[in-house]
Parts: C-alpha cells; structure tokens; sequence
C-alpha cells in the first residue's frame, strides 16, 4: 500500500466535515523577523490540508502565539484556544510543521494525543499524518513528543553553559542600571553625562547621612530634585527621563553591586507555578552564579555597598529580625531602634502616649511573646528619665568625639544645599541645550517649507518656556534656600561645633539629628526593669556603661504635696482666706506637687484633698453667726447687718474670696446697735420731710 492510499484511508468524511486547524508559533520575536522562511512553511501547510479534501473556508489559521516559547501553555492564548476547540469535536485536522510547533513540553504533547483520540482529530506535519487512535502512529507521536523534549533540553544546555562561561569571564552583556552604559568596545563605563553621575553620588550621600532608604527618597523630594531614569523598553527605548525617586526605586539602588563595581549573574532564578506560569525570586549572594568585584568603574567601593546592605537589614520591619534597627524617625525617643530587651535579647518597640499636660512619653516595649506566643509582653518599660540619664551620660562620657559629631552636623547643613543648587543647575543647562538645539534646527529649515518651519518654531517656543520656567524655578529655590541657610547661623553651629554639650542641650537641634549622634556613638542598650531599671549602654568600640534609675512615678504619685506643705495650709486656715494663703506660700518659695506655683485653687484642692477643716467650719466652731443670724437676733434686715459690718459697728470675719464672711456675736452690744439703728431711721425720715416741704 502507498502513502498516499493510506493518507486517503486515514482521511474520511467525518474529518473533512470538521475545520483543519493551522498553528503557526515561533519562539521568540527575534525569531519572527530574522527566522521568515520557517514562518512560511507553517503557512504553506494550508495548502497540504486543500490537497486533502478540506474546502478554504473550513481551514483557519492561529498565529496568536508568534513570539511564544512552547515550554508551557500559560502564556499561548492560541494554544489555548485550539485545545477548545479539538475537545468540542470542532476539529478534523490539527497542522504542525512538527511537533516542536505544538509542544515542547512532553505533558502538553501528551495531553493533546489524548483529547484528539478521544474526538477522533488526526495530526500533520511535514513528514505525514497521524491518527492517534491508531497504536502505531500513537507511539510514533509519543515518540517524537519524547525526542522533541530532549531536544529542547539539549539546545537549552548548550545555550546555558555558552552563556555561563561568558558570564564567568565578565563578558556576558546584560542590561545596565541608570548611571552605567556601554562603551564602543563593549566595556562598562560611567554614564558620561554629568548630571546623571552627580544625582547618584549624591543619592549615596544623603543615604550615608540618614541610613534609610526612605529618608533619602524622602530629602529628594523636599530638594524637589529629580532623579535620572532609562527606559528599556517601548518606543522611548533607551531615552534618558528625570522622574521623582520613589522608596521602592532607592530600596533596589541600595541592593544592587554594579553600584559598587561588581559584576555579577545569576542573582535571580525561576521557578515553575501550579497553574504553568513562571515566578521569579532572589537567592542569597552565595548562590550567585558569578560574582567578581572591581569588575568595572563604581559609584561606591565595595565596603560601603556592605554597610549599605547592612542598613537595610536593620531597618527592616520583620519581628523575627534580631539585629532590626528602625532608621531615625520623628518622635522624642532618642533610644529608637537602640533598645535590647534584657530578657530575651529582642529589640524593643516604641509605643508614645500622652501624659500630663499633653506631654508625649515613650515607653519601651518588648512584645515578642505577645506576637509570637499570644502571651503576655516581656517587659514594659516606661521611658520617662531614661533620654535624660543618657543625654548626661553622653556629655560625661564622649568629650573626646565632640568635635567630630559636631562637625558631621555642620557638614549636612552645608552641603546639602550645595548639591541640591548643582543639580538645579545642571537641568537649568540642560533646558539651554535643548533651546539652542530647536533654534538651529528652525534656523537650517527651508523657510519656503512651511509646514516644517511651523512645527519646528513650535518646538523651539516650547523650549524656550521650558528654559523660562527652570531658570523661574532655580531662582526663587535658590534665593529661599539661601535664606533658609542665612537663618541656619552657620556663625553658631561651627561656635556650638566646639562644644558638644551646648550642642546637644541647643533646643534649635532637631530630635533626629541627635539620634543620629547617639547612633554614631552608641551600639546599642539593653534594658531590665526590677525594682528599678538598669541599662547596659554598649559604645561603639566595645566600652560599656551600666545605669541604674529609678521606675517612674506613677500618675497619681505626681499630685502628691509635700506635707510640710499640707501642714502650713492647716495653720494659716485659721485666720487667712484661700488666696492669702496662697500669697504667703508663694512667698515662702513652696511649689505644688507638679512643681508649680501655688494658686487658690491648689489650696482649696489640698483642703478638700487631705480633709482639713475649711475655714468657714472652724469660724463657725467659734461661735460666729451668719448674717441671717445676726440679722434675726437684732431683728433688722440683712442689709442693716452687711452696712454694720462695712462700717465696723460689727465685726467681720471672711471665709472666702468672694467677700463671704460671717460675723462676731453682737452679745451686750445689742443694745447699742438697735440705738444706733432707731437714730439712723429718725435722721433719714427728718431729711426726707424736709425734702418734701
């Protein structure tokens, strides 16, 4: 029997009454330009499927997948959909130049035999036609599908260790971070532009003066200094843009070696998901592939690039994370990131809360049991007291650094703007570039062509506001900055620089900046609450230093007045108003239990607070009568007796400060007053008659 008689045989009527499928697929894109002629003999396959029988309509093409490696079908939308439509029995002939076209995954290839068994689909390739529920051809197919994943296998170690030797010997090609390009011979270099270099030195700079990477993005920002970016991709492939610096960005800066000159591979590797998709994930450096230091030109050495990494660690949030250290942040507590639980050795967090007067407190808190174990925290400690023995102990201790911390100081608050106005500058430049580029370019044009010369004259008048509004924006950034630094007293800092101790109690010194000394001067505390709290201060260079305060008042314990006090109140009630007493212990010198001055309301706080008998009690308890009283006893009004008191017929003895008061027993003087009264009416009765005559 001949070839063709058995094709014919293997072709029925059921076939030709279903679609012939043609899959079209190259591997990569580069294969898609370069590699045209295997594109057309995929396409030429249609012509094997007429010569079968099956009509031009009935025969459709997917080419979706051009571009598309056949390692997984995750990624083949074509593939996909023909696997669709071969199990909805939609299918007749599926066409392959061969079996690498369709699978090269033998699990793939296998998967598909068994749904074109099952709706009776046959398969073509250049060599011929397969039935898959025929043994033969099924195990010609298995076959081929098995050669096809060894072949893939073979062309992929060849291609690996190609690569990996080159990458071994430095001269593997791969894309470059910002800052670094190509030369001619194909050696790394230093990005020539200028701006580019100086915007990350100084990116590596500010990192170095704060130690977080966020710190920096953030100083960016405030400077509203853009940072330099190169596409990789997409139509402004290779084009130089000046974006803002986010964290993430500086996070991978931070991370990577080419900054420190390195060559390296194999930093990153893959791994195969559940549903065929491909996830990639960072191994540690011992894993690397290839690594070789001082490979080419740095921005940073080597040494630096490892305490930057060792920053990072630090500032890392994970709990787990012994040696975390948070970089310096806003808040009063100059021990953040520093504190070291004493009992189990974990660092501690910071928690504030508002006390007295709305005053923010620290308090250090170890909660390693609580997030791990869900028990009870290891230890609380109460922060107040604790900057304030360390901001002693740093006075008493570092004199032989004073200068060198002072001047770091001094050193940021100079060169800081020096940087950020270069690089203003520098974008000043680069807007007269451009400006003077789109003017020759309008001046060279024909001014005959119009529609040329029109759109180059747009161009060069929006660059010559684009010049406008940088030279604006360096101007007034530079004339603010110049008076922020006028406001800075450099005169003072570099006076203070020669003197740690006014540095450091200077309330113009901001919290962060001290944090930063104490981490220049000091490894770290560890802390154990007893009967007081003792801190072990480790320096840098190994020196310690063993602390030991006492815990805290409590809330209440701060209102407490000294008894001395209690006890002269107690006296003085007896012949003095609340506001008197205050006077005369404010003259004495006596302060309240919070340190304050003494006011009315503090001695009638302590009167009611510690029970001593009011004032108006113990003139009650001697036989003074209210004015009601007296009022009834002499049988006149109140108002008489209140006139009586004023005048001093009757004396008068105040209670409060609100010219309350009670009044003296009239006894054998009762009688005299009624006199004096009766007299007081006869003379007000006589003038009012002789007013009416």
């Amino acid at each position: 029997m001949s070839m063709s008689q058995s094709i014919n045989q293997k072709v029925t009527s059921n076939h030709l009454k279903r679609q012939a499928y043609c899959y079209v697929r190259q591997s990569t894109l580069k294969q898609v330009f370069e590699n045209t002629e295997s594109t057309k003999r995929q396409y030429a396959l249609r012509d094997r499927a007429i010569a079968l029988g099956w009509p031009v309509v009935q025969i459709v093409t997917i080419d979706s997948d051009l571009g598309e490696t056949a390692t997984s079908v995750a990624d083949r939308q074509g593939f996909q959909r023909l696997m669709t439509e071969v199990s909805l029995g939609r299918v007749g002939l599926v066409m392959g130049l061969e079996v690498s076209r369709l699978a090269r995954n033998n699990a793939d290839w296998a998967r598909l035999l068994e749904i074109c068994a099952i709706t009776d689909t046959l398969i073509l390739d250049e060599e011929g036609i397969y039935n898959p529920t025929d043994f033969n051809d099924r195990l010609l197919l298995n076959m081929k599908g098995t050669f096809s994943e060894v072949e893939l296998h073979v062309l992929r170690s060849r291609l690996r260790g190609g690569i990996l030797s080159k990458a071994r010997r430095g001269e593997l090609k791969t894309r470059l971070p910002t800052g670094f390009v190509y030369d001619h011979n194909d050696k790394i270099i230093i990005d020539p532009d200028k701006q580019v270099q100086q915007s990350i030195r100084l990116f590596f700079d500010i990192f170095q003066r704060t130690g977080a990477a966020f710190a920096t993005a953030k100083a960016f920002a405030n400077d509203d200094v853009k940072f330099p970016c190169r596409s990789h991709m997409g139509p402004d492939k290779g084009e130089l843009k000046w974006q803002r610096l986010t964290h993430s960005r500086a996070r991978l800066i931070l991370k990577n070696p080419r900054y420190a000159g390195a060559y390296y591979y194999g930093r990153q590797r893959s791994k195969k998901n559940v549903d065929g998709s491909t996830a990639y994930y960072q191994v540690p450096r011992d894993q690397w592939l290839v690594l070789i230091k001082d490979a080419h030109p740095g921005y940073i050495p080597w040494q630096q690039y490892e305490e930057n990494l060792q920053r990072i660690r630090e500032n890392a949030v994970a709990y787990n994370v012994i040696d975390r250290k948070t970089p310096p942040r806003e808040g009063p507590c100059l021990l953040q990131g520093l504190a070291v639980c004493g009992k189990c050795g974990q660092r501690m967090t910071i928690r504030y809360k508002y006390q007295r007067k709305s005053r923010l407190e620290p308090a250090y808190l170890c909660q390693r049991n609580r997030i791990e174990r869900c028990e009870n925290s290891c230890q609380y400690i109460p922060g107040a007291g604790i900057d304030e023995a360390i901001s002693k102990l740093l006075i008493e201790s570092v004199t032989p650094l004073t200068l060198e911390v002072a001047l770091k100081v001094q050193q940021e608050l100079e060169t800081r703007f020096n940087e950020a106005d270069k690089l203003r500058r520098q974008q000043v430049e680069r807007a007269e570039y451009e400006d003077s580029l789109a003017r020759r370019r309008f001046m060279q044009v024909d001014p005959d062509n119009r529609l040329v010369a029109d759109t180059l004259e747009a161009e060069w008048n929006e660059k010559l506001r684009h010049l406008q509004d940088t030279n604006d924006y360096y101007e007034n950034h530079r004339r603010r900055e110049s008076e922020r630094l006028k406001r800075a007293q450099q005169k003072e800092v570099l006076k203070l620089a020669r003197d740690f101790p006014r540095l450091w109690r200077n309330p113009r010194t901001p919290v962060r900046e001290k944090k930063r000394m104490i981490r220049f001067l000091i490894e770290d505390v560890t802390m154990i609450r007893g009967n007081d709290i003792t801190l072990h201060v480790r320096f840098k260079g190994g020196a310690t230093k063993t602390l030991k305060l006492p815990l805290p008042l409590k809330g209440w314990q701060y209102n407490v007045t000294d008894p001395k006090i209690v006890e002269i109140v107690d006296e003085l009630l007896t012949d003095h108003t609340y506001s008197q007493i205050a006077t005369i212990l404010n003259k004495r010198g006596y302060k309240s239990g919070q340190g304050q001055r003494i006011d009315r309301k503090t001695v009638v706080g302590i009167t009611h607070g510690y029970k001593l008998k009011t004032r108006y009690a113990r003139l009650r308890a001697t036989g003074k009568l209210t004015v009601d009283e007296v009022a009834s006893l002499l049988r006149v009004s109140t108002m008489t007796v209140r006139r009586w008191g004023k005048k001093g017929i009757i004396k008068t003895y105040p209670y409060n400060d609100r010219n309350g008061c009670l009044f003296e027993h009239p006894g054998v003087n009762s009688a005299l007053m009624k006199k004096e009264h009766n007299n007081l009416n006869i003379r007000d009765f006589k003038s009012n008659d002789h007013s009416d005559n």
